[in-house]
């Protein structure tokens, strides 16, 4: 009996939890509350990371500054609203999933993988407190799916739910990625929307298969990177970015396929 009473004293006891994303300071417990939120498996270490940056050149193009201010706002303000990043192309072997899975491998447990179902769905809390939210071959062409995802990309909070349990308020912080093999019909995106930053992806010339292996050993220098790194930007938006820099000729590709020219010369969304 003692000994087993000597065990529960040394056993960390909480009020609660609570969801805190942090990689700079991060702390498991908060004023007596354990924090959901999963410390990242890698430590920030000077050094190249020549291939991370080259691929990532490869994925935002024009927009490669932007593209690194979004990495960087992502690992070090993760509370900071960013606009729904798209990634697209009719050609295979792009590298739209080696990005998402980079991605995986630096947040770990704070990023999931949903299928079109899982947004669809009213059970969400086992990705509602994600920090990266990404569909890979992402269709969601209705327009109650484009509401949903336009409410989360500004949202603070979110209802949580659960079968068999009741809906509870969260805080919402998820940053939302869609990749899809569609570049104009992927989602109903109106002519006025300014949440979504859609870049066409072209295809890998140089196949390497230990790619994503080299981008692994590459992932504490590249968070060192992101730690150091001044922002090319300011916040201009509550989504950091203006509507005019994250504008792209793939965006106004998907919203002309919902919009209706009448004789008027009216425009009907």
């Amino acid at each position: 009996w003692y000994e087993w009473k000597r065990i529960m004293e040394n056993i960390e006891k909480y009020d609660g939890f609570c969801t805190i994303p942090e990689h700079l300071n991060y702390v498991r417990s908060y004023r007596g509350f354990y924090n959901l939120y999963d410390p990242i498996a890698y430590q920030q270490q000077a050094g190249e990371c020549k291939a991370i940056l080259q691929f990532i050149r490869h994925i935002f193009g024009d927009h490669y500054e932007l593209g690194l201010d979004y990495l960087q706002l992502i690992y070090t303000q993760p509370t900071q609203r960013l606009p729904v990043l798209c990634l697209v192309s009719e050609q295979r072997e792009t590298g739209k999933t080696t990005f998402l899975n980079l991605l995986k491998e630096i947040y770990g447990n704070n990023m999931t993988f949903n299928t079109n179902d899982d947004f669809r769905s009213n059970f969400n809390s086992d990705w509602v407190s994600k920090l990266i939210i990404a569909i890979d071959e992402v269709l969601l062409d209705k327009k109650e799916d484009s509401e949903r995802i336009k409410n989360l990309s500004t949202a603070t909070t979110y209802k949580s739910e659960a079968k068999g349990k009741d809906r509870f308020e969260v805080e919402y912080f998820g940053k939302i990625i869609l990749c899809s093999n569609n570049e104009s019909d992927f989602m109903v995106i109106g002519l006025h929307e300014t949440r979504y930053w859609v870049l066409k992806i072209n295809p890998i010339t140089e196949k390497d298969p230990g790619f994503m292996s080299k981008l692994t050993r590459e992932i504490p220098h590249f968070l060192h990177f992101l730690a150091n790194r001044k922002l090319s930007t300011t916040r201009k938006s509550r989504l950091w970015f203006t509507p005019e820099q994250i504008y792209t000729e793939a965006l106004r590709k998907v919203k002309a396929q919902y919009v209706i020219e009448l004789p008027a010369g009216t425009i009907k969304k």
